[in-house]
């Protein structure tokens, strides 16, 4: 399709050049469809008229009103990620932790209280401890693997109780059916917000665990999986419940947070892929899992796979995969700077933040550090993020670099 006009026949020709380039009025045919979704980016988005501008609404994404509210492209990813989490309603936000955050700051109060599991995401447990105290919300910790933890940290003021299956590093799983069962019975105000990140969306369903149970709200750091390839920050707020939705939309709306149209993009070309990636580094983790338990420099795997690990039993009979993630628990007869040692020597895993992506990664962690209740682990951890390699080779740099360690 061309378009041309002369200016007899259309005035606005008469119009200086500059004038006549932003208020051209060609608009590009409808009927175009591909593989790919576009790319709309705005900041101001236009309005036919004056009665539209004050009617049209975000929160139930019936209309655009501004670039940071949504665009087809944010849209689509929304919803898109709904399917992928088992909800109907989702927010972006520019990282994992700012979800975290609205969903923080949309339910709690000063005077409330949140619960969280001891082995939580340390980001997660360090903005309780200064942001949020800071605004007179207190944080108490419970045992995941224990739920009668709960029974002393739940009372009246409780609003919000953060759930993470598995636990951050340390990849206890708990029994989210009796963490979800008790926290009903005893704190029924209390929203319920699992991170699920690990799960992806993949390994279980948070919103139907069984016997009527599921959780109220997910995040996931979609840095992680979704993105695949390390190279995009964003985060999600899943739920069902539509009025819990418009309540975190506000409170995402009036902090400003909004994410980029080209990441959007990259979130929604990664998608595809998603399933293949997560249960090809899901396979490979749980075999280097199994062949890491015959190393004697290690004196425990940790592996929601893996019998024996913490929670095994309450994984299998929830989840149907276990993503790419496997710690070591190194021999306490190996000092933190060995350890360091041996992280620094491996030449397949880079060492890094975060996981999901192609490369593997290798960071060690010290539990007493990490904790506020005791911990049962005496050596130093070397959390393993499973990449796109080769297995044989994976294993190949990890048995040389635990021969090196002794």
């Amino acid at each position: 399709m061309t378009w041309s006009a002369s200016p007899s026949e259309d005035p606005s020709m008469s119009q200086d050049i500059r004038t006549r380039l932003i208020h051209h009025d060609y608009v590009a045919p409808a009927e175009f469809e591909s593989p790919v979704v576009a790319v709309h980016k705005a900041s101001t988005v236009f309005f036919p008229d004056v009665a539209a501008l004050r009617s049209r609404r975000w929160v139930d994404k019936s209309g655009y009103t501004y670039g940071l509210h949504g665009t087809p492209t944010t849209f689509t990813l929304e919803a898109r990620l709904a399917t992928l989490e088992h909800a109907r309603h989702v927010l972006l936000a520019p990282s994992g932790l700012s979800a975290l955050n609205v969903v923080n700051q949309a339910l709690l109060a000063s005077g409330d209280a949140l619960l969280l599991p001891d082995n939580v995401y340390f980001p997660s447990r360090d903005l309780a401890r200064h942001e949020l105290a800071r605004w007179g919300i207190a944080h108490r910790v419970y045992d995941a693997l224990d739920p009668s933890t709960l029974d002393a940290a739940l009372g009246p003021d409780v609003k919000l109780v953060w759930l993470e299956a598995p636990g951050s590093v340390t990849l206890e799983f708990p029994d989210l059916r009796a963490l979800v069962r008790r926290c009903r019975e005893r704190a029924p105000q209390a929203v319920l917000a699992l991170d699920n990140t690990w799960g992806a969306g993949l390994a279980f369903n948070p919103f139907e665990l069984g016997d009527g149970l599921g959780v109220d709200l997910t995040i996931h750091a979609l840095t992680k999986y979704p993105s695949g390839g390390g190279d995009v920050l964003m985060g999600s707020i899943a739920c069902r419940d539509s009025a819990l939705h418009e309540r975190l939309a506000w409170t995402h709306s009036r902090m400003g947070l909004g994410v980029g149209a080209n990441d959007a993009e990259a979130l929604l070309r990664a998608l595809p892929s998603l399933a293949l990636r997560y249960h090809a580094q899901d396979q490979a983790a749980r075999r280097i899992a199994e062949w890491a338990q015959g190393q004697p420099a290690v004196r425990r795997v940790l592996h929601p796979a893996l019998p024996g690990s913490p929670g095994h039993a309450h994984w299998a009979g929830l989840c149907s995969a276990a993503a790419g993630l496997l710690t070591l628990e190194i021999d306490p007869r190996h000092s933190v700077e060995q350890v360091n040692a041996f992280v620094d020597g491996l030449q397949c895993f880079r060492i890094g933040w975060s996981w999901g992506g192609p490369v593997s990664l290798a960071v060690p962690y010290q539990a007493r550090f990490m904790r506020e209740l005791p911990t049962p682990y005496e050596g130093v951890l070397v959390r393993l993020c499973i990449g796109l390699e080769s297995v044989d080779d994976l294993i190949a740099d990890l048995g040389a670099g635990l021969a090196r360690l002794g």
